[in-house]
């Protein structure tokens, strides 16, 4: 009995060498009999209940394994399509209208009567609706070049009386100057009394955007604009400026931008101050490698935050911290009462939980891409895709209620004029039409998590959707909330390509620099106003402005100078 244990015992530690492979091709049946050569009985018995457990063993081992691959070679997958597949999280039209009813499918769209236009409306709108080529626009200077036939070419060829001049044939051509260097001397006469030969005074210069600096507000505006708005690098700049005959360092362009982002702080701060008294905040973050030397890889990951105001306070503030901590939001946010929207990342959990005035608003877009990279494992992902789609019908819905309106006043969508946004309407049309979905989607939901393997695809994007079940469906309670977070993604897609260009932030101050005037650049992008005419506008008034005994501009004194007062 004890050999036999013994013999067991060692059968049981020699199986575990054996790979699933081995064990597959031998098969658990031969196994079982081979191992069985002795003729005592309890000996056969114990074997075939060791073989039994490590059969199930292996079995469960298997199906972990199976598991593992599985979701390793579905994270590939979304490694290679983020790399080199489209962006765009398009299913095929017709593979959603499988899980779309008749009664929950929308009615179709009946057009209403128009009256016909009449003739001057007809050929406005067919010349609208040509090919031909887009008119310049009527802001650029226009510079005339005639081309006048010689004073033997304007002789009538039948009876040679000179022809004279019934009008003339205009065609514009589309020119650039490229942009050039030049030099402003401040000329300051000196005066001194001719009796005294003393008392020399002379005009006070100017002050300027960098104290006895070199540049000018135009030279700073266009190497930050060219940096953080086309992303192009301090390094490559310095090679443009070297082809027009002026050599400057890496180096200098750096520190030039740092007296730009000081000079500019005051600004971003009065804008931070409007932000924290919206009704709503969109916020989102973006990593950037941060210059580190002495460190094991020369950098570290830092982080560049966007908060972004609603319609009433439209500004967008970038803030930099040396990493992700809950403490960079918690600081920027201090004592905020209101809408909170946001990505599911943990940071922002103690401060709903802390600040009773916070209310969390979910991100539609987040939920919606676990949904799509789940959609190659399981068909049921394609299904709640259909269902979000619904959603997303009734926020295009409102937005064709408000083009409408804002076509009916005149507002071109192109302008800079603020559009108008029909809350009233679009909280009733969520109200009749998207609040029924939510409840039917997060029921089905439901339904799914009891059957699904919490670390399949499938399963995270239940288990986020139904984690966020508040956040994402109080979007529907107020009109004045957006669908998702996508603006505050937009503001971040800029700092996504220029790290790909300038690769580093040099230091933690260079990073509080980068964020201080990408602030500015995306709120001007926001209000559509030029942002190389207005830093460099502002960069020639902020010396000028009065400040207190502290050395500090007065905040009434900046209001005019904000981008949206450029409209």
């Amino acid at each position: 009995m004890i050999a036999g244990t013994r013999r067991t015992r060692n059968i049981a530690e020699n199986s575990r060498d054996l790979s699933l492979g081995t064990l597959a091709r031998r098969g658990a049946a031969g196994y079982a009999r081979a191992t069985m050569s002795s003729s005592a009985p309890e000996v056969a018995a114990a074997d075939v209940t060791t073989l039994k457990a490590m059969v199930a063993e292996l079995m469960a081992a298997l199906k972990n394994a199976q598991q593992r691959n599985a979701q390793l070679e579905h994270r590939l997958d979304q490694i290679l399509r983020r790399m080199y597949g489209q962006k765009s999280e398009k299913i095929d039209p017709a593979q959603r209208l499988l899980f779309v009813d008749e009664e929950a499918a929308p009615a179709p769209a009946v057009e209403e009567p128009v009256a016909p236009p009449d003739a001057e409306e007809t050929k406005a709108v067919s010349r609208k609706k040509g090919h031909g080529r887009a008119g310049l626009p009527r802001n650029l200077p226009r510079v005339r070049q005639p081309h006048d036939l010689t004073d033997a070419e304007k002789l009538c060829p039948c009876c040679q009386t000179p022809r004279t001049k019934i009008g003339e044939d205009v065609s514009e051509q589309l020119e650039y100057v490229p942009s050039s260097l030049f030099v402003i001397q401040h000329v300051r006469p000196k005066y001194a009394c001719p009796k005294c030969r003393d008392q020399v005074v002379a005009a006070d210069k100017p002050q300027q955007p960098i104290a006895k600096g070199l540049p000018g507000p135009g030279l700073l505006a266009h190497v930050a604009v060219s940096k953080h708005a086309d992303h192009l690098p301090l390094n490559r700049q310095s090679k443009v400026l070297a082809r027009h005959g002026v050599t400057l360092s890496r180096s200098t362009l750096c520190d030039w931008m740092k007296a730009v982002g000081v000079a500019l702080e005051p600004l971003v701060a009065l804008m931070r101050t409007r932000i924290l008294r919206s009704a709503l905040i969109q916020t989102d973050d973006t990593p950037v490698d941060v210059l580190e030397r002495g460190s094991k890889k020369n950098v570290r990951i830092g982080r560049l935050w966007v908060y972004r105001g609603d319609e009433s306070e439209p500004y967008v503030v970038f803030d930099f911290t040396p990493d992700r901590s809950r403490e960079g939001p918690r600081k920027w946010l201090d004592d905020y009462r209101g809408w909170l929207q946001a990505d599911a990342y943990a940071g922002y959990d103690e401060l709903f939980r802390t600040r009773p005035g916070l209310i969390e608003v979910g991100c539609w877009a987040h939920a919606r891409r676990y949904f799509f990279e789940a959609r190659e494992t399981d068909l049921r992902a394609v299904e709640a895709l259909a269902w979000i789609q619904r959603l997303y019908a009734v926020e295009r819905e409102a937005d064709e209620h408000d083009e409408r309106i804002n076509r009916e006043q005149g507002i071109d969508p192109a302008s800079n004029v603020p559009q108008v946004r029909d809350a009233a309407h679009r909280g009733m049309l969520r109200a009749e039409k998207s609040k029924p979905l939510l409840t039917s989607l997060f029921e089905r939901l439901k339904t799914w998590r009891a059957d699904v393997l919490p670390k399949s695809p499938l399963g995270q994007a239940v288990q986020y959707a139904l984690n966020l079940r508040a956040a994402l469906q109080r979007y529907v309670d107020d009109g004045r909330l957006p669908i998702d977070n996508n603006a505050s993604e937009r503001d971040l897609r800029g700092i996504a390509l220029g790290r790909r260009n300038w690769l580093f932030c040099g230091s933690t101050r260079g990073g509080q620099t980068a964020a201080t005037i990408t602030s500015l650049i995306a709120t001007c992008q926001r209000h559509r106003v030029e942002p190389f005419t207005w830093l460099r506008k502002t960069l020639a008034e902020l010396p000028q402005l009065a400040r207190d005994e502290r050395g500090l501009i007065l905040p009434d004194r900046l209001a005019h100078l904000l981008p949206n007062s450029a409209r």
